[in-house]
């Protein structure tokens, strides 16, 4: 993926004023790089346990995700 990046459709800045990837950036990408991403559409699945199970549940308990 070597395109320019566009703030609103590929990332944003959260309210710490970290860069957040977003779920449509990770799905042209294709793949989970396993550094357990705040929109993973992957489900984690490259990232290594525990941590890959304390996101999953995360995930689920998100009230986002409601």
């Amino acid at each position: 993926m070597s395109q320019q990046l566009i703030e609103g459709k590929d990332f944003y800045y959260d309210d710490k004023g970290y860069m957040v990837l977003t779920e449509a950036y990770h799905l042209q990408k294709g793949y989970c790089c396993g550094y357990g991403c705040r929109h993973c559409p992957f489900e984690y699945e490259s990232v290594p346990e525990p941590r890959k199970s304390q996101l999953l549940q995360e995930k689920a308990s998100s009230p986002n995700n409601a």
